[in-house]
C-alpha cells in the first residue's frame, strides 16, 4: 500500500530539506523578490512623498486662493512670471480678500530646489509670519531666507555665501521649513534674474473668512485665470496628476515583477531538472499531480513570503538612511502600497514558478526514477 502526501508538516520538511541542500538558489530567489518590492515602494513612495511634501508646504504659506495664469500647472516648478504685478491691485480690491502677495516662482537648475521672489511684508502678512531659527529677514538685493532643512543640508549659516540662480547671495535668515519654498529672495531680485520686469508666477491670496465667496468674486473680475482655492489645490497633488510620472511608475512596477518572474522562473526550473529523481520517487509514494505541483508552489510562496518580508524591512531602512542623509526628502510609505508590493510580488513569483511545477507534475515515474 503506497504512502500519501499528508499534511503542513511534510511539506515543511521537504521546504527547510530542498533549502538547506540549495542555499544559494533560495537566497537568489528571496533576493529576487526583495529587490522587486524595494523597487516598487522607493518609487512610489519616492514621488508620493515629494508631492505631499510640497502640498504641505503650500498649506503653510497661509493663503486660501491661489491665482494663477490660465492653463497653469499644478507643479509651480513649470510656473512663469507672466502675470502682471499690477494685477495684485486689483485683487486686493476685492471686498472678500484680506492680503495679495505677489510672488515669483524660480527653480535652481542644478538642484531643482524652489526659490520664491517675495514682497516680504506682503508675503509674511499672509500667516503668523516667518519662524526664525535664526538672523534676520533680507534688506539687501543679494540677501537670502533659507529654510531649516535646507539649511542643515546645505550646512549653512547666518552670514554664508550661497550661489542660486547663477547669482550669489548672502543668508540672511534661517526659518522654519513649510512656507512653500526652501529659498526666499527680494521680488525684484528674482523678477531680474527672471528677466520679468513687474511680472510675477502667481498670486497667494488670503480671504476674510468667506473663501469660496471671495473665489467667485476674484474670478468674476480675473475670468481668463485660473483661480483655485487651497482646499481644491491640495485635493490635486497627487502623483496621478502629473502625466509624466503615472507612466513611470508603472514602467518600474512592471520592471520589478518581470525581474522576480525571470528570476524564478529560471531557480525553479533549475531545481526542478535536480530533483527529477526525487520527483519520481514522490510520485511512486503516490503523489499525484496535484501534490507535485502544490509542493513546488507552497515551496516558492514560503520564499516569496520570506523576500517580501525582507523587502518591507530593507525599504523602511533606506527610507530612513536616506531621511537621515537629506532631511528633505520625503519618502511615503503607505499600507496600502504594502499590500500591492506583496500581492506582486506573489503574482510574479507564481507566475515565474508555474511552469516549471506543471512540468514537474507530468513526469512519467519510471523515467524520472531512471532519470541521472
Amino acid at each position: 500500500m503506497t504512502e500519501t502526501y499528508d499534511g503542513p508538516f511534510s511539506l515543511l520538511q521537504m521546504f527547510w530539506g530542498s533549502i538547506t541542500a540549495r542555499p544559494l538558489r533560495s537566497f537568489l530567489s528571496v533576493m529576487a523578490i526583495a529587490i522587486q518590492v524595494i523597487l516598487v515602494l522607493m518609487v512610489v513612495g519616492l514621488t508620493s512623498g515629494v508631492i505631499s511634501e510640497w502640498g504641505k508646504r503650500v498649506e503653510g504659506v497661509g493663503a486660501d486662493i491661489l491665482v494663477q495664469p490660465p492653463n497653469s500647472s499644478i507643479f509651480f516648478a513649470f510656473s512663469s512670471a507672466v502675470m502682471q504685478e499690477s494685477l495684485g491691485d486689483q485683487i486686493a480690491t476685492v471686498s472678500g480678500v484680506d492680503e495679495v502677495a505677489p510672488t515669483v516662482i524660480l527653480t535652481e537648475p542644478k538642484s531643482l530646489v524652489m526659490v520664491y521672489g517675495i514682497d516680504y511684508q506682503r508675503f509674511n502678512a499672509l500667516s503668523k509670519g516667518f519662524l526664525f531659527r535664526d538672523g534676520r529677514p533680507f534688506e539687501g538685493p543679494d540677501e537670502v531666507i533659507a529654510d531649516d532643512i535646507i539649511a542643515q543640508t546645505r550646512h549653512l549659516k547666518v552670514g554664508s555665501q550661497i550661489i542660486l540662480l547663477n547669482h550669489t547671495f548672502t543668508v540672511s535668515g534661517i526659518v522654519a521649513h513649510g512656507k512653500g519654498a526652501r529659498f526666499f529672495i527680494p521680488i525684484r531680485t528674482a523678477q531680474e534674474i527672471a528677466g520679468a520686469e513687474k511680472r510675477v508666477s502667481m498670486f497667494y491670496v488670503r480671504s476674510k473668512g468667506d473663501t469660496d465667496a471671495t473665489r467667485a468674486q476674484i474670478s468674476k473680475l480675473l475670468p481668463q485665470y485660473s483661480i483655485r482655492s487651497l482646499a481644491e489645490y491640495v485635493t490635486l497633488m497627487t502623483s496621478s496628476n502629473l502625466p509624466q510620472l503615472r507612466p513611470f511608475t508603472r514602467t518600474m512596477v512592471a520592471l520589478g515583477i518581470v525581474i522576480s518572474f525571470i528570476v524564478v522562473l529560471l531557480n525553479m526550473h533549475t531545481m526542478v531538472m535536480e530533483r527529477t529523481r526525487e520527483i519520481g520517487i514522490l510520485k511512486a509514494l503516490g503523489f499525484s499531480r496535484f501534490d507535485i505541483v502544490r509542493m513546488l508552489l507552497s515551496e516558492t510562496f514560503i520564499l516569496t513570503l520570506f523576500g517580501t518580508g525582507l523587502g518591507i524591512a530593507l525599504t523602511f531602512l533606506t527610507s530612513a538612511i536616506l531621511k537621515q542623509t537629506n532631511p528633505g526628502l520625503t519618502i511615503l510609505i503607505s499600507a496600502p502600497w504594502i499590500l500591492s508590493a506583496v500581492v506582486l510580488a506573489l503574482v510574479g513569483a507564481t507566475a515565474g514558478a508555474l511552469y516549471p511545477a506543471l512540468r514537474a507534475a507530468s513526469y512519467d515515474p519510471v523515467v524520472a526514477l531512471a532519470y541521472e
